[in-house]
């Protein structure tokens, strides 16, 4: 057995061709595979694998007929890869932006609610002080952004720590709460009932998010809550314009926080639909990895969703939308 000192010695001997290795080898779960994606020859790619071994004395794959499937120290050893390979590709990207002229860079990632409005309203500040920092926004679930934060492909997220899995890495800023509402076309035929039960909306289709989710699983709740089976007649999505479309053009309906689609609702376009859903989630929030120093392009980010998040949600307390 490699004791401990030397298996921290043989970590700092690994290359980044070896962890590129490792993630090919985890994704395609094949040597030969691996190979091919790493453009390199099967013996060559089992010799790397042998050697990463022996330098960490642990195994990193189970070998199988069927091909590998990595153990508990190579998925440890495969996260942290990923992390800092992209951490590596992030570094070149700065640098490349900097010898270009401009001031750096951050990648952002949010839930859909202040994806429209706070975040744009913090990019805006932005670049308005710092036009040279280029800027990418991802809009998504947590769950998924999240992860890409703990992965390095992420600044920041603004959204929700939806369970243990990498939490002790996180850092979490309380920002606001998320009521839903039931969303539907202003001239839906529920839009004039002054009574609405779940076995109401139960007979029309849902736009749902994608099963997995906490919004998901806190709606099947709901509707079998109230006796009713969750909706069958539904479409899977999180973009938002693809919702925005079906709710203007169909029966469907939806639960979303009102202000997500403020513009529809102000325009008469949209209404909520007059009942308490029962369906609340956590507050949402600025998350970032602990103890990462973030670029200074990132930073001032940072510094604008402080910001904008103070005036926008000290500007909106005392606002309330039917059936919230």
């Amino acid at each position: 057995m490699i004791q401990p000192d030397a298996r921290r010695l043989g970590i700092t001997r690994l290359k980044t061709r070896h962890l590129s290795l490792l993630l090919y080898l985890h994704e395609h779960r094949s040597v030969l595979r691996a190979a091919e994606a790493a453009n390199m020859t099967q013996p060559a790619a089992s010799k790397m694998l042998a050697e990463m071994e022996s330098l960490l004395g642990v195994p990193l794959f189970e070998r199988h007929a069927r091909g590998v499937e990595p153990t508990r120290y190579g998925q440890v050893l495969i996260r942290r890869a990923r992390s800092a390979l992209s951490e590596i590709g992030r570094a070149q990207d700065e640098i490349i932006a900097l010898s270009s002229g401009r001031m750096g860079q951050a990648s952002i990632g949010t839930v859909v609610n202040p994806g429209t409005n706070l975040v744009p309203q913090a990019i805006a500040m932005v670049k308005r002080d710092c036009p040279d920092i280029l800027i990418k926004v991802e809009m998504d679930y947590s769950r998924p952004l999240v992860a890409k934060l703990l992965d390095g492909q992420l600044d920041i997220v603004v959204g929700r720590i939806m369970g243990p899995e990498g939490a002790g890495e996180l850092d979490f800023e309380s920002l606001a709460d998320e009521p839903h509402a039931v969303l539907a076309r202003a001239d839906h035929p529920l839009a004039h009932q002054s009574q609405i039960t779940h076995a109401d909306l139960a007979a029309y289709g849902w736009i749902m998010p994608p099963p997995g989710s906490v919004l998901r699983s806190r709606l099947d709740m709901v509707f079998l809550e109230h006796g009713q089976p969750p909706p069958q007649n539904i479409v899977e999505t999180g973009s938002l314009p693809i919702i925005v479309h079906l709710l203007r053009n169909s029966d469907m309906l939806t639960a979303l926080p009102p202000e997500s689609v403020q513009f529809y609702l102000q325009m008469g376009h949209m209404c909520v639909l007059p009942i308490n859903l029962g369906v609340r989630m956590e507050y949402f929030g600025i998350v970032r990895r602990r103890n990462h120093q973030l670029s200074p392009g990132a930073e001032r980010v940072l510094e604008a969703l402080r910001a904008a998040s103070h005036k926008l949600y000290q500007a909106r307390s005392g606002s309330h939308w039917p059936g919230v």
